[in-house]
């Protein structure tokens, strides 16, 4: 989808803080940011912010961070994260996936979130999918005493891809396979803007949870 820049958007950046625009800056340091101890849980893509803005809320003793790679799509996020009235627990940055050990050290995350992404469904694609070995190796040397991926999807084929992609590598246990998340018993489920447009038009939502422990 083209987004095209919002006239508030340049405003929103001025008065929002909660966007880091130095992340490099902070790595082995985030918790200092936050001000405390709290467990840090990463939500990779996030488009205009309304699933990582909820999860701020629900659960104030767990640090959020954001990333999302279009600065155009994250004032989105930022201003949803404004209006909702969030907590000093949530962060954003503007940078792409591959970059995040630039980021963070070895173990200063417990938890990525991968909610509903580019499926790239072409094969010649595969490398760009966010679950693909290329990029699991990224999220085994962030979680490197042990860590989990929550990944939701509207696409069959990604899901399909995605537990090829767990099950071949080391380290990689799942759990709460669902082929149709809202038929599911699961319970404490967090919707996306996307996911309730997926949803209310029928299409299963599917989801699983992958952990490593090298």
């Amino acid at each position: 989808m083209r987004l095209r820049k919002k006239p508030w958007a340049d405003k929103e950046f001025e008065i929002n803080d909660k966007l880091i625009e130095n992340p490099n800056e902070f790595k082995g340091k985030w918790n200092e940011l936050f001000g405390n101890d709290n467990p840090i849980h990463i939500e990779i893509g996030c488009g205009k912010g309304r699933f990582i803005s909820t999860m701020s809320i629900k659960n104030p003793n767990i640090n959020y961070i954001a990333v999302e790679k279009q600065r155009l799509v994250i004032v989105f996020a930022l201003r949803k994260s404004r209006q909702m009235q969030t907590n000093n627990n949530l962060r954003f940055i503007c940078a792409d996936v591959s970059e995040l050990l630039q980021f963070f050290e070895p173990n200063e995350a417990q938890r990525l979130y991968i909610n509903f992404c580019d499926p790239w469904p072409r094969k010649k694609w595969a490398k760009r999918r966010l679950t693909h070995s290329n990029f699991l190796s990224i999220y085994e040397k962030l979680f490197l005493n042990g860590g989990e991926i929550n990944f939701k999807t509207d696409d069959r084929g990604l899901f399909e891809f995605s537990l090829n992609e767990f099950e071949a590598r080391d380290g990689w246990r799942m759990k709460n396979i669902c082929l149709d998340l809202h038929k599911s018993n699961f319970e404490d489920n967090v919707m996306t803007e996307y996911e309730e447009k997926f949803s209310s038009n029928g299409m299963p939502i599917y989801r699983l949870e992958a952990y490593y422990k090298k």
